[in-house]
């Protein structure tokens, strides 16, 4: 008998085990529970009939059944007190408990399984929410209602449409499956399939989604959305576009309220009026605070349809105005770009979308052809993508590879200078302030003809086939060409040059290596 005990206690476990795990039916389909009778309450008439050799009882005006604690009225009821159920015809109103009802047309109610399908204008109601569809099935020992002809959800300012639903009225959760909608004052939801709490409003998206507001739209496969404060948080495939700006990424969070939306992994944010795209591994876009950054591995693609210029930075920061219209995009540390036509590394860059103004800042070098230009600061003025003229603003060097022998460099150095663009090729350099020159004369057939030096307090500079063709020296010129034997090496270099041609980047995959510059090499 103990033997029996212990086998019997070991089955009973296990069943219960496997009731815990399938949940959804309930441990009533797993255990045979005492079958209780539905019972009479009240009613003003009743009809005894016989059908086929079954005893029904036919009840009219004011019908009051009690099954369990579920009060079921009605207008008239046909009863089965052999087979314990029974179908109610009008004003059905099945009262669940003190916070849940039904209502409907029709009910037929089977005692044995505790399962109520009520038809025709069917309506489930409880403190949160209203249902309404034309067939519904609610299943007492689960607590759950489900229609699969189509039904309405209304939850304060929620409405949700949707052609299969299973309503879970013990934890307030709602299953949508097959053209679901949502609307509500601030967004439009359009879903395969989600997942909805009339008691925190919160949808869980769990297939395609689309949300879409007056300015916005969200696209998602995975993750969640508030309704109440409209923040929500997207995974697999999220996206989101605001006006002209659009952003993707692993996962997305938006809070609609505050503009904040910051998205993860593999980012890609683009603005379709200054074409321009953002890549990264994060970034932050505060729309009402006026910016939105990326960082990690952060790379800014300005487009043109035949060179695009590829920017890496630490961190790329876009501004907008007060029409939230992009105005400067800003790069902070260890800046490096790339253009098929010019190159260029410093600390910081501030690029204006108003003017196409670029202004380097910190330790700024700029490549362009065989010229290496240095200073403080560098601005680059452009329209219509070609550039115009650049301005480099104190300690200004340029330097060149001379054309027959990449041993030698022509150098052009002073407090500032100006350079002036014909077809993108520097073709006019002007230089203010201590002007110093050493530049490699040749002959037409590459020649040596000597080294000139010179020193003026100011110049004009003449650029042909990428190699110096003429100078002009105003206020009290010093200039000397010396044959090659005679000048000294140790003066082959200005003071102060640097040359950094292995930090130009070769391709747009090159802007994410960095070098430190190097110490000038000072003339002894």
């Amino acid at each position: 008998m103990f033997v029996k005990a212990v086998r019997s206690s070991k089955i009973k476990y296990l069943f219960l085990l496997i009731a815990a795990f399938v949940g959804f039916t309930g441990c009533n389909a797993l255990f045979a529970q005492k079958k209780t009778k539905i019972q009479l309450e009240r009613a003003d008439n009743l009809i005894g009939d016989k059908t086929t050799g079954t005893d029904l009882n036919i009840f009219v005006g004011n019908v009051i059944f009690k099954h369990e604690g579920t009060f079921l009225y009605c207008d008239s009821a046909v009863f089965n007190n052999k087979a314990n159920n029974l179908d109610a015809f009008g004003k059905v109103h099945v009262l669940v408990n003190d916070t849940l009802s039904l209502f409907g047309d029709m009910l037929n109610y089977d005692g044995n399984t505790k399962i109520a399908i009520v038809t025709g204008v069917v309506k489930l109601v409880d403190n949160h929410s209203t249902l309404t569809t034309d067939r519904l099935v609610y299943d007492r020992n689960t607590q759950i209602a489900f229609y699969t002809t189509g039904g309405t959800i209304v939850n304060k300012d929620n409405t949700l449409v949707s052609r299969r639903g299973y309503y879970h009225t013990s934890i307030n959760e709602l299953f949508f499956k097959d053209s679901v909608v949502l609307v509500n004052p601030e967004y439009v939801v359009n879903s395969d399939t989600l997942q909805y709490n009339t008691a925190t409003e919160i949808v869980k998206i769990s297939g395609p989604t689309t949300i879409k507001g007056d300015d916005e739209f969200l696209y998602a496969e995975d993750g969640w959305y508030d309704t109440k404060s409209d923040k929500s948080e997207l995974i697999k495939n999220p996206s989101l576009t605001y006006k002209e700006q659009f952003l993707s990424g692993n996962k997305i969070y938006y809070d609609k309220e505050t503009g904040i939306g910051k998205a993860f992994g593999n980012v890609f944010m683009k603005d379709t009026v200054q074409n321009i795209i953002l890549k990264s591994e994060f970034a932050d876009y505060r729309r009402k605070d006026g910016y939105a950054y990326s960082t990690d591995s952060a790379l800014a693609i300005l487009i043109d349809k035949t060179d695009s210029l590829f920017m890496h930075a630490d961190t790329l920061r876009m501004i907008f105005d007060s029409l939230e219209n992009p105005t400067h995009l800003k790069s902070y540390y260890h800046t490096k770009f790339y253009k098929t036509d010019l190159q260029g590394k410093c600390d910081s860059l501030i690029y204006s979308f108003n003017d196409s103004t670029i202004t380097m800042i910190g330790r700024p070098a700029l490549w362009t052809q065989a010229n290496q230009l240095t200073a403080n600061q560098i601005t680059i003025y452009s329209s219509g993508q070609k550039i115009d003229s650049l301005f480099l603003d104190n300690a200004s060097f340029i330097i060149s590879v001379d054309k027959y022998d990449i041993s030698k460099y022509n150098q052009i150095k002073g407090k500032t200078m100006t350079g002036y663009f014909k077809e993108n090729e520097l073709n006019q350099i002007d230089v203010e302030g201590n002007s110093e020159t050493i530049y490699f004369v040749r002959e037409e057939d590459g020649g040596l003809m000597g080294i000139n030096k010179a020193v003026s307090s100011s110049m004009k500079i003449l650029i042909k086939e990428r190699q110096i063709s003429e100078i002009y020296y105003f206020e009290q010129p010093d200039a000397t060409l010396y044959p090659e034997k005679e000048y000294p090496v140790e003066e082959l270099k200005l003071k102060d040059f640097k040359w950094l041609g292995n930090h130009r980047p070769k391709s747009k995959h090159e802007i994410f290596r960095w070098e430190e510059d190097p110490q000038p090499v000072l003339k002894r």
